[in-house]
C-alpha cells in the first residue's frame, strides 16, 4: 500500500524559516488564516500563543510543527494540497516571522482522482479526547 497523500507540505524555504523560528520561539503551530486581519495566510505562532479550536482542522504537520484551520476552511481547502512557501514581504502581524522581510505564502494544487483514494486522515481535538 502507498504512502498516504499528505494535505500539507512545506517548502524548501518554508522549512528553513521554520527551524530559524524554532530555535528562537520553541515548538511552533501553524493556523490557516480565513482572511481576518491578515489575509488567508498561514500563521505561525508559539505553541500555547494561539488557542486552537476544539473543531479546527489539524490538516497534518510541515516541519514538525502542527497545521490546522478552521472548519469551514477546511471545507473550502479539502480537495486541495497546501503547499507552504515563503516569498519577499511583511509576515501577518502577528504571525512569528514578521520583521524580517519575508512572510509564508500557501500555494495549492488539486488533489489527482488516484490521490483522493489515499489521502492522509485529519483530526481535531474533539477526536483526540
Amino acid at each position: 500500500m502507498p504512502a498516504p497523500i499528505l494535505r500539507v507540505t512545506a517548502t524548501p524555504a518554508a522549512l528553513d524559516l521554520i527551524e530559524t523560528l524554532r530555535a528562537e520561539h520553541g515548538p511552533l503551530l501553524f493556523h490557516q488564516s480565513g482572511g481576518c486581519c491578515d489575509g488567508s495566510s498561514p500563521m505561525c505562532y508559539g505553541q500555547g500563543d494561539f488557542i486552537v479550536g476544539d473543531r479546527d482542522v489539524r490538516m497534518g504537520e510541515i516541519g514538525g510543527a502542527p497545521f490546522y484551520m478552521s472548519p469551514s476552511q477546511f471545507e473550502y481547502w479539502k480537495h486541495t494540497q497546501l503547499i507552504i512557501d515563503v516569498v519577499p514581504g511583511r509576515g501577518g502581524m502577528f504571525s512569528l516571522e514578521n520583521g524580517r522581510d519575508v512572510r509564508f505564502l500557501t500555494r495549492s494544487r488539486l488533489f489527482t482522482d488516484d490521490e483522493v483514494d489515499n489521502l492522509a486522515p485529519v483530526g481535531n481535538l474533539e477526536s483526540q479526547t
